[in-house]
């Protein structure tokens, strides 16, 4: 990896602290639990969950959510229809509350979670928070609970820099509104972000199909753009129905995901017609045919190195079309994670037609290493183009995502955190004395047989800023 770190995910009930160099090669068949250093259950801790967080200053923050009730089971936390709210938590049960952790400390300082003394001005159930101008901006989707009521301001802002630190209302969505089903119901299914401009997805809870919108931060006006994405004015890879990250190398190279498909897209620009390339070797071998894919994340890990993260819900040895659609006596499901890493590298144009290649690995039995990018596709239509990309698989394969217990199949929010340079600098360039929890003192000279310097540094960095 380009830095030693931690990848930080928020799934609906817990927040899972994962140590991606222990991440291989498996197959689906094998499910073992995620390499977690730390997880923190909310509901054992009193939170609220479906938060989603962002990350600035070198601190985390959750937002939003809804607090269930003492005592649910388990199966009644996963289950939307189920969940019952504890009403005398923020407004019935939505949480208006931002939780905050240090990451500059270790392992118990990042997920020691502290509510903030500024809440924001209006509960936001099941939001979507995203970062535009340095400003962090949250929205209200469809709350998992029962309740139809959504409170006000539905849409918020939030200025980590300024003095004062205070969420400020935003004009209300034109699918907003304090009583969300007096007109016509609408659901947030997607949303991205390019330059100034929000785009959302409001898909119809009526049938009536999806509605695209913008709000442009500088004049604050929302508009209504039309019912097909092709009224969204910016390239096809950037509208909402995409979820995805630039490559933090190259400024043009776009890795997302469209429904259950991965793909990487050249952006010129100057203008030039968009590329694409579909990233079979790093998703295609995988795909879960027997599985309900959820909604996938594309994470930053380093200048060239990306992850990937693609929830499913499966039922064990029961293929799809056999399922119960019993509402009272349907298929258990169980949710799994689908995780990958990879580097990406630009080819130049005298060896674009080189392959992508695959880690070298010891566990890469029936693992297909022949990536076939005839399939390339720009809007829909084959093109038959060279890649432009060179991808090499670190890791990948299937996770047990309820090994702590049964779990909404979904990750909320993913960030990869650096520890601190200066710490991971001076680690690696002085010998290392380890005692305490290894009951003996020791260097570097004797524990290079049995533990890799990258994992010395997660172990000593744990027992010594976390006791």
């Amino acid at each position: 990896m380009e830095g030693a770190g931690v990848l930080l995910a928020a799934t609906p009930q817990r927040l899972l602290v994962i140590d991606i160099t222990k991440l291989k090669i498996n197959h689906y068949s094998e499910l073992p639990p995620l390499p977690v250093l730390k997880v923190v259950n909310l509901v054992e801790k009193g939170l609220p969950i479906g938060m989603r967080f962002f990350v600035r200053d070198s601190k985390l923050y959750m937002v939003g959510g809804e607090k269930p009730r003492v005592g649910l089971s388990p199966e009644m936390l996963r289950d939307r229809k189920k969940l019952r709210l504890d009403k005398s938590f923020g407004y019935r049960g939505i949480s208006p509350h931002v939780y905050v952790s240090d990451l500059t400390g270790g392992l118990d300082s990042i997920t020691l979670l502290r509510k903030h003394p500024i809440s924001m001005l209006a509960a936001k159930p099941n939001p979507i928070v995203t970062e535009i101008g340095g400003k962090i901006y949250v929205l209200s989707k469809t709350p998992w609970h029962r309740y139809r009521e959504l409170p006000t301001p539905t849409f918020e802002v939030y200025d980590p820099s300024s003095d004062r630190q205070q969420w400020k209302a935003l004009p209300e969505p034109p699918f907003r509104g304090a009583a969300f089903y007096d007109s016509e119901p609408f659901d947030v299914a997607g949303h991205s972000v390019v330059g100034t401009t929000l785009y959302v997805l409001a898909w119809s809870l009526c049938g009536d199909g999806e509605f695209y919108f913008s709000y442009n931060v500088n004049d604050k006006i929302w508009k209504f753009l039309g019912k097909s994405v092709d009224e969204v004015p910016v390239p096809y890879p950037l509208r909402p129905l995409f979820s995805g990250k630039f490559v933090p190398a190259y400024d043009d190279i776009f890795i997302y995901f469209q429904f259950q498909h991965l793909g990487a897209a050249w952006i010129p620009s100057d203008g030039s017609p968009t590329r694409y390339q579909v990233l079979t070797e790093v998703y295609g071998d995988y795909y879960l045919r027997d599985g309900y894919p959820q909604s996938g994340l594309v994470v930053e890990l380093g200048e060239h190195e990306m992850c990937i993260m693609m929830p499913f819900l499966t039922a064990p040895d029961i293929p799809l079309d056999q399922l119960s659609d019993d509402i009272f006596n349907p298929t258990p499901l169980r949710s799994i994670l689908y995780m990958a890493t990879f580097r990406v590298e630009k080819l130049h144009s005298s060896d674009q037609a080189c392959p992508p290649k695959l880690h070298k690995t010891d566990d890469v039995s029936d693992v297909s290493q022949t990536s076939h990018h005839d399939n390339d596709v720009q809007d829909g239509t084959a093109l038959n183009l060279p890649p432009f990309l060179s991808i090499t698989c670190l890791s990948k394969g299937f996770y047990n995502l309820e090994a702590w217990g049964p779990e909404t199949c979904d990750i909320r929010s993913a960030f990869f955190h650096r520890w601190r340079k200066e710490v991971e600098k001076a680690w690696r360039a002085s010998p290392l004395s380890i005692s305490g929890p290894f009951g003996k003192k020791g260097t570097t000279s004797n524990l290079t047989t049995k533990i890799s310097k990258d994992d010395c540094f997660l172990v000593l960095f744990r027992y010594a800023h976390c006791r």
